[in-house]
């Protein structure tokens, strides 16, 4: 049962990790990811699919992705929905890939990137303890109601802390990463 508690706890707080890890990535930083396009949907057999379902995306370049569509018939569907994506891409076909260079980012381009990073930040961090809150108020009424002795709920909400300081520095530490590589000119 106490175990139990932390485990759900760093379950939801990976969770939140992952999240901010999702959303960094989408992120154009200048260099060309494959993540980048994550987001993109394509009208292809009746339906909007993940770009990432119907062509394999590389990146052979720094500043260069390429998406090679699993059929030659969505080559266009591909181009039209990058370019129609809230990315800022211009993507070119030549029938059979989709080439998608990607431009370099202005001073104030990056300025709003680290602002919109640090904020994707913050959400995970309120997010994880959004769930150390959760755990406390569980244990305290456990305490209460007697079906937790309470020298157990003082170390399991000692740990509970240090679960969310540690996950709380892995935010941070993306942060870091993210915020240095769109800096990085």
């Amino acid at each position: 049962m106490v175990h139990k508690v932390l485990t759900e706890a760093e379950e939801r707080m990976k969770k939140a990790l992952e999240g901010v890890r999702r959303e960094l990535a989408g992120i154009r930083s200048g260099k060309a990811s494959p993540a980048l396009l994550d987001t993109v949907r394509v009208e292809a057999y009746g339906q909007a699919m993940p770009l990432n379902q119907v062509g394999q995306v590389s990146a052979p370049e720094a500043r260069l992705l390429v998406v090679q569509p699993y059929d030659r018939s969505l080559v266009k569907a591909v181009s039209r929905a990058i370019q129609q994506s809230d990315l800022g891409l211009n993507p070119t076909d030549d029938g059979t890939v989709v080439r998608v260079p990607i431009p370099a980012l202005t001073e104030e381009r990056r300025r709003d990137l680290v602002k919109l990073i640090a904020r994707f930040a913050e959400e995970g961090r309120v997010h994880v303890r959004q769930v150390r809150h959760e755990i406390l108020h569980d244990l305290k009424k456990q305490g209460k109601d007697g079906v937790l002795p309470e020298d157990e709920e003082h170390r399991l909400e000692a740990d509970t802390q240090k679960l969310t300081d540690r996950y709380i520095a892995m935010v941070d530490e993306l942060l870091k990463k993210k915020t240095a590589e769109v800096m990085e000119v």
